[in-house]
């Protein structure tokens, strides 16, 4: 009986401290509801004490953080090219100062906005930034050159670089004068975005401003056309007139390469793709028939016409190497190192050590004699084979050339897929830039400190005259000069 009463008077104490809380908080929000904006609102059931309420702010102001570092990343990794500027330190190789720069046409170096993405990295949450690392280290992103001690040549980066600025002027120059009349339509243009080499989806005419020297858009029975200007004409007419004075030399060039392929012939259409790389005309399938002494046009089995080679001239199958190696034999020995499998433990006197670093040094093997016997995986194949790839490389005009130019020929070339492994032993010689999808090799041996060819070829000269043009938006009174 005594316990039944002690619990209920617990409970009508209970009842009566919620009761006068209640009445505490009413009359409170009642004082406060003058002062509110919104009075007339109904009073919530559950009230939001400070400490709630700061949490609540401090995780949405993180949240807000979060978004904004992220768009932030992401801007740097879609548009590379208009957040950065080419800084002191990562100098491009370009023709003198311009007089009248063009801010339209931005050239970068990528690897700045790779760091610059990287270092964002820390401020941003666990599931952004897994996902931006995501994007970083995929192949469209990630260097080929995995070791960072190898990155250290910016300026053969930067050529890369401008390249890509420049790739819409080269394409549209070459597919605008393969047309009988060089003019297209807009409309037209818009749909030729692989053959004028601008991104799917964007406009035409937003490239051809970037070079108004170049590129004009006139308008012939009120449809918009690109073409070229007159001092883009001139400039043409002047390349054609640089290759017929070089035919003599560029034949030259493809019987060198004639003669380092197996069974010394290639199809007509991989020199074709790949002719800006040797700097061969357009017409030259028209040339070579002009030399009959020294090629042949075949067609093979499956209907391809074949560029066969005519005779051997023991004049020409010297390398770059061996040049270099009757000049100066120190330097060409410094540029190759091989591997040979032997004990640590072995005394070699001096004799011997002079005999083992010519063999893991200099490739003997020339890339002119018959490789069809070596045994595959072996020191001698491998010797072989970094020979052909340096004596191709050194054909090229401005001695590098893309991976898939390389793979173009890798029958007539005897590659294998050990390509990339056997050039990354050979960082004295071959330099790899760009990212894993899409990479270049440089000889290294032949450019400058700055990024400068050591022997230009008059059509480089050329070219670097052309991106001063690309790069300007007028005319001044000396260039006027020079042009006429």
């Amino acid at each position: 009986m005594c316990r039944d009463l002690s619990l209920k008077k617990r409970t009508l104490d209970k009842r009566n401290s919620r009761r006068d809380q209640c009445a505490v908080s009413s009359q409170t929000l009642n004082s406060n509801s003058a002062t509110t904006p919104f009075p007339n609102l109904p009073i919530p059931n559950a009230i939001v004490t400070d400490s709630q309420s700061q949490k609540l702010r401090r995780k949405t102001f993180e949240n807000k953080q979060q978004n904004l570092l992220h768009y932030m990343a992401r801007r740097l990794f879609s548009q590379t090219k208009t957040l950065f500027k080419p800084t002191s330190t990562t100098p491009i190789p370009t023709s003198p100062p311009n007089p009248n720069p063009n801010p339209s046409l931005p050239i970068s170096p990528s690897s700045a906005a790779l760091s610059a993405a990287q270092s964002i990295l820390p401020f941003l949450s666990c599931k952004r930034r897994k996902k931006l690392r995501k994007k970083l280290s995929s192949p469209r992103v990630a260097p080929i050159q995995r070791d960072p001690s190898y990155r250290d040549l910016h300026f053969l980066d930067a050529i890369l670089d401008r390249d890509a600025a420049f790739r819409f002027l080269y394409r549209a120059k070459s597919y605008l004068s393969s047309l009988p009349s060089p003019i297209l339509p807009l409309s037209a243009a818009g749909t030729l975005y692989r053959e004028l080499g601008f991104p799917r989806g964007r406009k035409v005419s937003k490239y051809a401003d970037r070079h108004p020297l170049l590129f004009h858009l006139p308008r012939i029975d009120s449809v918009p056309h690109l073409a070229f200007t007159s001092l883009m004409e001139s400039l043409l007419a002047e390349e054609e007139a640089l290759f017929d004075s070089l035919e003599a030399k560029r034949m030259t060039t493809i019987r060198k390469l004639l003669m380092i392929f197996v069974k010394h012939r290639v199809p007509l259409a991989k020199l074709h793709h790949c002719r800006a790389l040797f700097g061969l005309p357009a017409d030259f399938r028209d040339r070579v028939c002009k030399y009959p002494e020294f090629f042949r046009v075949v067609v093979d089995p499956d209907g391809r016409h074949v560029l066969q080679l005519e005779t051997w001239d023991d004049n020409l199958a010297v390398s770059a190497l061996e040049r270099e190696f009757m000049s100066d034999e120190v330097q060409a020995r410094k540029l190759f190192r091989f591997q040979m499998p032997h004990r640590k433990a072995l005394p070699f006197d001096e004799d011997e050590r002079k005999q083992l670093d010519k063999v893991t040094t200099f490739p003997l093997i020339s890339p002119y004699s018959d490789g069809s016997g070596l045994k595959p995986w072996t020191v001698e194949a491998e010797k072989y084979r970094v020979g052909l790839i340096h004596e191709f490389l050194s054909l090229t005009l401005e001695k590098r050339a893309w991976i898939h130019h390389i793979v173009e020929f890798k029958e007539e070339l005897c590659l294998t897929r050990r390509t990339y492994d056997m050039l990354q032993k050979q960082p004295r010689a071959f330099y790899l830039a760009g990212t894993e999808m899409n990479w270049a090799v440089f000889l290294k041996h032949a450019y400058q400190e700055d990024g400068t060819l050591i022997d230009k070829d008059p059509l480089v000269e050329f070219n670097e005259k052309l991106q001063k043009y690309a790069c300007m938006t007028k005319l001044d009174s000396l260039n006027e000069n020079t042009v006429n």
